[in-house]
């Protein structure tokens, strides 16, 4: 296989210098010239039969120098940068010919592009550039009600990108229940983000076991218990149909009786024994089971066994059954020396046991740091007179150096942070003991809601007494409360570390709208909370006109969301300097058609983006961009699309995808 020319071999054989790679910036962006040499939203009388040397004359500076993006050689990752370069020769740059180039000059004026098309090299040629365009989007922008349904009438035509069609129709907001029920055959990956109840149940029931799994093993499944249900009683593998039962029970579905039936009479009894929801009529079949992988399950469910099978399973014959048999024994009994030492791997006894309280002393003060670890994790430390801060004394021994935390004021305290960092977070600590914990916190760091505290978050008192917590992690996990008290939610809104601030924007319904706007100017958004605060219910809706000229643009972008602005300020902001404002206003339904045009030029490639989905482009545009291999993905989930157009452009892509390759 030949060796493809690099970029600077190529420019050179073209009698080019490189001077340096240069980002669109407020330039001109490569992609828009690529399209407008391809002829979709060009303006009229551009295509030449070829490039004489008066077009190079125009397009280079004084010094010879012009912006240069070459096909196939794309600088930037996902965006295409130019490449600026000298020609110091007397004749013209010799890029005509594949693999095909565009051209702009250094003031923006003058476009020349020459790509391959069906009939041969397509050559473009204009200046006034800026000029040119703003005249194109507004001729465009006059598009007929005729002139739309004939250009509707003839797509998909001319040559086409069925692949990305088929990748992206899914994400059209006007495809309707049956178009997304056909894509199903087609392509799944849509389903992701898909929460259309009649979808979902063809999904679970569709032949093809991708199809079925795919709205499963997703992010942030939207099935409905009954979808799970069916989902699990689909799949043929054992191993499978109990992974997408464990699944459900992670996602709050309840499953039927007789489904626990099946799973535990299938080859994967063992692993269907460890789910959680199984009804407590099996466990005496369970505590009984040959399998000793199934007997060890039952100890999971220890509190739920009657008193003879605990002793049954306490004196088995198989070391793994007996052992989780103590170690489920010991979290309500102490857990005496000569047990634990005969264990042959202390550490889950260490994390979740309840020990007598000589060993608990012993252990305390041991010597090996991942002992101590283990040890500040465990829920039932210290379970006697004093919780946690009495394990943490140190009893029956005197201090050492490895001595660890111990809660309250003046007490010894471990050397390692970590194990004093995980002792901070004991739910058995008072806040006069947590607050004496010297421990390190990067408030940058990931949080994770304390699972003891959401268990509180339905006690009004506990949230206000954790509230004011000196620790941050306790704080933040607080704010995650659906509702608040009115006392908690005023004082949270005025906390110092802005996390959380952050999740109270993102989880409590009770967060104030001042504090909503003060969130908005440095956050808009994460995977687990899109848009908030924004989308919150209490986020402020009017009087954001007085944004419009606000210094800052993320504030600027809130005008438009003002019930009382108009197709005037969409414009106006189209043309804003910054732009994330410029892609809130393409996003706009407002947005002229010959501003949505405009926009499909903007140097950035997000608000171009977001430009080819705006329902207002032109139809002669959108069909354009359709037919575009850079642009048919994002351009086929445009809603303007009629229905119908969508059924023909599946047709087609079911069609390519089918075929043999």
């Amino acid at each position: 296989m030949q060796r493809q020319e690099e970029l600077p071999e190529l420019l050179a054989r073209a009698g080019l210098t490189v001077v340096e790679d240069v980002r669109p910036g407020s330039l001109f962006p490569p992609e828009a010239g690529w399209r407008i040499a391809r002829g979709i939203a060009a303006p009229d009388g551009v295509a030449r039969e070829a490039l004489d040397a008066a077009w190079w004359r125009r397009l280079c500076d004084v010094d010879g120098e012009f912006l240069v993006a070459v096909l196939g050689h794309r600088i930037g990752g996902n965006d295409s940068w130019w490449t600026r370069v000298r020609h110091a020769g007397s004749g013209v740059p010799e890029l005509t010919g594949d693999p095909g180039f565009v051209a702009l000059s250094l003031d923006g004026q003058v476009l020349l592009a020459e790509v391959p098309g069906a009939g041969g090299p397509r050559v473009t040629a204009l200046d006034r550039l800026p000029e040119r365009l703003e005249e194109a989007a507004a001729a465009a922008g006059r598009e007929t009600a005729v002139e739309r349904a004939e250009v509707w009438a003839a797509v998909p035509g001319r040559r086409a990108w069925p692949l990305h069609w088929a990748e992206g129709i899914g994400a059209n907001p006007a495809a309707t229940d049956e178009l997304l029920i056909r894509l199903l055959d087609v392509e799944e990956g849509f389903l992701h983000g898909c929460d259309r109840p009649a979808v979902l149940d063809a999904a679970v029931a569709h032949p093809d076991p991708r199809v079925r799994s795919r709205p499963a093993d997703t992010f942030r499944p939207k099935l409905t218990s009954d979808q799970w249900v069916r989902l699990v009683r689909a799949e043929p593998s054992p191993n499978r149909r109990v992974l997408w039962a464990e699944h459900a029970c992670i996602w709050g579905a309840e499953l039927p009786e007789d489904l626990y039936d099946d799973l535990l009479a299938s080859p994967s009894r063992a692993r269907a024994a460890e789910l959680p929801g199984l009804p407590a009529q099996h466990l005496p079949g369970l505590a009984a089971d040959a399998d000793p992988r199934v007997r060890a399950a039952a100890c999971a469910r220890w509190e739920d066994l009657a008193a003879p099978l605990r002793e049954r399973l306490l004196a088995d014959t198989d070391n793994a059954v007996r052992t989780a048999a103590l170690l489920a024994h010991h979290t309500g009994v102490p857990m005496p020396r000569e047990v634990f030492a005969a264990l042959p791997d202390p550490r889950r006894a260490l994390e979740r046991c309840r020990l007598a309280p000589e060993l608990e002393a012993e252990l305390v003060g041991d010597g090996d740091a991942e002992v101590r670890r283990a040890l500040a994790a465990n829920p039932v430390l210290g379970g006697g007179a004093g919780g946690a801060g009495a394990a943490y004394v140190g009893r029956g021994r005197p201090p050492t150096p490895a001595r660890p935390l111990q809660g309250a004021p003046g007490r010894p305290q471990d050397p390692q942070d970590n194990i004093r960092s995980a002792v901070a977070l004991r739910p058995d600590l008072t806040e006069e003991q947590r607050a004496a914990v010297r421990h390190d916190f990067d408030p940058t760091s990931m949080s994770h809601t304390l699972p003891w505290v959401e268990d509180l978050h339905g006690d009004a008192d506990a949230m206000r007494h954790l509230a004011v917590s000196s620790h941050p992690l306790v704080r933040r996990s607080v704010a995650r409360a659906r509702h608040l008290p009115p006392d908690v939610v005023a004082r949270l809104a005025q906390d110092e570390d802005r996390v959380v601030r952050l999740f109270l924007a993102e989880s409590c319904e009770d967060a104030p709208a001042d504090m909503l706007l003060e969130v908005w100017r440095w956050w808009d958004g994460s995977l687990s909370h899109p848009d908030r605060p924004r989308s919150h219910p209490n986020f402020p809706r009017t009087g954001l006109l007085r944004y419009t000229a606000d210094p800052s643009g993320r504030m600027r972008r809130l005008a438009l969301d003002d019930p009382e602005s108009t197709p005037v300020d969409v414009a106006r902001l189209a043309r804003d300097p910054e732009a994330e404002v410029r892609r809130r206003a393409a996003e706009d339904p407002r947005l002229s058609p010959a501003d949505a045009v405009r926009l499909l030029n903007d140097p950035e490639a997000h608000v171009r983006g977001t430009a080819v989905r705006n329902p207002r482009l032109p139809a002669r545009v959108l069909a354009g961009l359709l037919h575009d291999r850079d642009t048919a993905c994002a351009a086929v989930t445009n809603p303007a699309i009629p229905v119908p157009v969508l059924h023909r452009i599946l047709t087609v892509a079911a069609a390519a995808v089918a075929a043999p390759r």
